[in-house]
């Protein structure tokens, strides 16, 4: 890969396994706690990827039920599903700081227990407020895992950067699609009570925590011969100083882009089930169609940062998602409930931006270090200007009676996305930037 940190190989010994897992372990080491950390590694990102959607699309299909639980207007569901991009922008960039003192992996640890303790809670806490205190636990949870993910690829998969950032895309695709698919069928069959519908996801929540208190618990004995373990914990600190990621054009680029594909997302996910409900969908179909645009992602989310890895310039691919979108929203305009099949795939694919994204911060900076700072910075920009986004769809649609102006807003929020798309998908390199 071209952005191979060249930080990691100057931190290794001469003498190398000849697994491409094990690139910067110490010969001295046992092969075997190397692979244990390794498998430990996969399976504890494809289960974090699982658990970095459900709380919010579970959500967004039991939204009406929420709402009328809870006695929520439709500006304050607006707000409701304004929570996730808010939590990420003010969490998220709290990552790098918490990963330099306690290190990437505990941080994410702490994350999966902050999601588990969220899922539990909010179900059955009283009242708009608690309910949103709890998702808010939860969305802290996600919000650090989100930014970390990248930089645990880089650390630990260095030449594989393409690759394993679509594997856990692909989980994360996938924990999507199932919670909007599942919640419904599961809240009727646990007795049709939304709460229950809700709280069922925490158990995979409590699956998630598992790998990663093994992993911990292996560094700790001093087992751990993996690649990040190798690495000094100062050694982020020290890359990172001269760092200044605010002066890259590229940097501002994959913010603005990551936020316009972030707020159509949680717009998706927070309001698609409903505009099919008012349009004559069944709820339980509503949920299915949700599903069909997440599970999209399963392959798509696999293939696309493959693809984008082995392509200098990756603005092709963000403008033909985009313009899969603009067909998506269009369909949505002229025939909701007529089309509702073909739009939900075309929104599938859209949406398929995010684990573009995700790849270009790994490919625009040369180190570890580099990419926390731009995955930090890049998502921390993008969710908070995807805020607005689902709160004024919200407004809008209480205010006009119709979706007719929301689903034109969304529309047309895939113009500025491609262009931005073009700019961040150059061959670029931040700190040749800062």
């Amino acid at each position: 890969m071209p952005d191979e940190p060249q930080t990691l190989k100057t931190a290794t010994p001469p003498a190398r396994a000849s697994s491409p897992a094990t690139t910067v372990e110490d010969s001295s080491a046992p092969a075997t706690p190397a692979r244990r950390l390794t498998g430990l590694v996969i399976v504890g990102l494809v289960l974090a990827a699982l658990n970095l959607r459900p709380a919010i699309t579970s959500l967004g299909a039991l939204l009406e039920e929420v709402r009328d639980g809870l006695h929520m207007s439709g500006s304050v569901a607006g707000v409701l599903t304004s929570v996730p991009p808010l939590c990420f922008a003010v969490f998220g960039i709290t990552a790098p700081r918490l990963a330099r003192r306690f290190g990437p992996a505990a941080v994410v640890c702490a994350g999966m227990v902050a999601i588990l303790a969220g899922l539990a809670l909010r179900p059955f806490v009283g009242g708009t407020v608690g309910f949103l205190a709890a998702s808010a636990l939860a969305l802290m949870g996600i919000a650090v895992s989100n930014v970390l993910m990248p930089v645990i690829v880089k650390r630990y998969f260095p030449d594989r950067v393409g690759t394993m950032t679509g594997l856990y895309s692909m989980a994360l695709a996938l924990g999507t699609s199932l919670a909007a698919a599942a919640t419904v069928p599961l809240t009727a069959a646990m007795g049709g009570g939304w709460r229950a519908g809700l709280g069922f996801w925490a158990g995979l929540a409590a699956l998630a925590v598992l790998p990663w208190v093994l992993m911990l618990r292996d560094r700790s004995e001093g087992g751990a011969a993996a690649p990040a373990a190798s690495l000094p914990a100062r050694e982020p600190a020290r890359s990172a100083a001269p760092l200044r990621i605010t002066r890259s054009r590229t940097a501002w680029a994959l913010g603005v882009f990551f936020g316009l594909q972030a707020t159509g997302a949680y717009i998706t996910m927070g309001w698609m089930p409903q505009i099919f409900r008012d349009a004559g969908v069944p709820a339980g179909t509503a949920g299915v169609l949700l599903a069909v645009t997440m599970v999209m992602g399963v392959p798509l989310a696999f293939v696309i940062p493959r693809l984008a890895g082995r392509l200098r310039n990756q603005g092709p691919i963000a403008v033909a998602l985009g313009l899969c979108g603009l067909g998506g929203y269009t369909g949505l305009y002229l025939a909701p409930a007529g089309g509702a099949w073909v739009w939900a795939v075309l929104l599938g694919v859209s949406n398929c931006a995010f684990p573009l994204a995700l790849t270009m911060i790994g490919m625009r900076s040369r180190t570890g270090a580099g990419v926390v700072r731009l995955s930090a910075f890049a998502q921390s920009v993008g969710y908070l200007l995807s805020i607005p986004g689902p709160l004024l769809v919200g407004v809008l649609y209480q205010h006009s009676g119709g979706w007719g102006l929301p689903i034109a807003l969304m529309a047309g929020l895939m113009v500025p996305q491609m262009v931005v798309g073009v700019l961040a998908g150059r061959d670029r390199i931040v700190e040749d930037e800062c």
